[in-house]
């Protein structure tokens, strides 16, 4: 298949800290940069596809126990950012 020739911007995101660790390290072990990742991540959800082979989630879960993350997909609209 043909390479897509894109347009690229940098964006300002806001993410918890715990999951920001546990997608750097992710992104390191798939050979990727951070914003290579989360393309894949939104391509494959968008289309409703498992982004994920069963390797690279028990990655996942190994990385998110280092990294103390402990969130799941059912907190993702319950989120509330500590005070300062």
């Amino acid at each position: 298949m043909a390479a897509k020739l894109i347009e690229r911007t940098q964006t300002g995101l806001r993410i918890e800290k715990s999951l920001l660790k546990v997608l750097k390290a992710l992104a390191e072990y798939c050979d990727l940069t951070l914003g290579d990742l989360i393309e894949g991540i939104v391509l494959h959800s968008f289309e409703g596809l498992p982004p994920f082979s069963e390797t690279t989630q028990a990655a996942i879960k190994d990385l998110k126990q280092i990294y103390g993350c402990d969130l799941t997909a059912e907190d993702s609209h319950r989120l509330m950012e500590q005070k300062q």
